[in-house]
């Protein structure tokens, strides 16, 4: 694979620590035959010296915007504002496919500039399933800062950690009151791992999926004291909570953790929130009495920024050795044609189609 140039940007949000290529991955990638550009990046996990180790080449900080127009441009979370046109093929959680909020915006600026979004979250095999994905630690994650916030240790701002010292975090103290957790969504990856840091905290969490929320028992729901939220809807499903469950003078929920965070969207199935939570101010309360503390942050795989990194890097290596226009990544670009046409953009001429 001698023609790929992958471009590997600088994540603009200062809380964004993860990295989609681990140095030891851009090694192999440059040694099969890639270009690979790696922008600086003060805040990424991995020092810029790793990758330079590893064969690639360095570029400044946002240099991405005058890369050469083959150049594939990688990276996790949102673009900047700018350009206004945006004339590369461009990997990356692109978040528009859903009426997200300002989805409409991005999609207009590929169809100025030419260029194409090959959304990771719609990178998936023949049966639809994700072929790289944050999922686990982003559900591992979501259940560890419940538990802290419900036993009273969750410290603010969050800062980025490793895992050995997280679970040391969890560990039950004597006079830690017991509490029951439940895990909607609990056979998919987020869901597992939110299993499994609820077991690491001495907590065997009541498991959810299908079966159980086709035909919702709201009561049993908030009988629960902690609720973590790790379903993905792709069809509109009844709300797993509404305004008048949190007001139920019954309700013993008091820890809820979003880790879809698909706010905004009409799939969301916690309409009962209309912000994300930040790594400064974690926990929002939704309700004063009885009390009800919400989490909803849409990087929490960037508290563990090495162990995640490598996870999603070691998985996306392998469609990276085999990009080629059908494939994983045709099933992939075909959102973004489905999106542009339903909102009525025109594309604008692409050299990548």
């Amino acid at each position: 694979m001698t023609d790929l140039h992958l471009w590997l940007r600088h994540e603009v949000r200062s809380t964004e620590r993860r990295t989609p290529i681990v140095p030891s991955d851009a090694r192999r990638l440059v040694e099969s035959g890639v270009t690979l550009t790696v922008e600086e990046s003060p805040q990424r996990i991995f020092p810029v010296e790793e990758y330079e180790a590893a064969g690639c080449r360095i570029a400044p900080t946002g240099s991405w915007v005058s890369a050469p127009a083959d150049a594939v441009v990688i990276g996790l979370k949102e673009l900047p504002d700018g350009p206004a046109e945006l004339t590369h093929r461009h990997i990356f959680f692109g978040h528009a496919y859903k009426q997200q909020p300002g989805a409409e915006e991005l999609l207009r600026r590929f169809a100025a500039g030419g260029g194409v979004l090959l959304d990771l979250e719609y990178l998936v095999d023949d049966e639809g399933r994700r072929l790289a994905a944050f999922g686990f630690w982003a559900g591992y994650l979501g259940a560890a800062l419940a538990v802290l916030q419900h036993r009273g240790r969750l410290v603010a701002p969050l800062t980025p950690t490793s895992k050995d010292e997280l679970d040391e975090m969890l560990q039950p103290a004597p006079d830690d009151e017991e509490f029951t957790a439940l895990v909607i969504g609990a056979l998919g990856r987020s869901g597992c791992g939110a299993c499994l840091a609820f077991r690491t905290a001495g907590v065997e969490a009541t498991p959810w999926d299908l079966a159980e929320t086709r035909d919702l028992d709201r009561e049993a729901l908030l009988a629960h004291d902690v609720m973590v939220n790790a379903v993905l809807a792709t069809t509109p499903v009844p709300p797993f909570l509404r305004e008048q469950d949190l007001d139920d003078p019954a309700r013993r929920l008091r820890t809820l953790c979003d880790v879809t965070v698909d706010v905004g969207s009409p799939l969301n199935v916690l309409p009962v929130y209309d912000r994300t939570t930040e790594w400064t101010e974690p926990v929002r309360r939704l309700r004063k009495e009885p009390p009800l503390d919400l989490i909803a942050i849409d990087n929490l795989p960037s508290l563990l920024p090495r162990e995640s990194s490598s996870d999603f890097s070691s998985a996306l290596l392998l469609q990276l050795l085999e990009f080629e226009a059908g494939g994983p990544w045709g099933r992939c670009l075909d959102p973004f044609h489905q999106a542009c046409r339903e909102l009525g953009i025109a594309e604008g001429e692409s050299r990548h189609v």
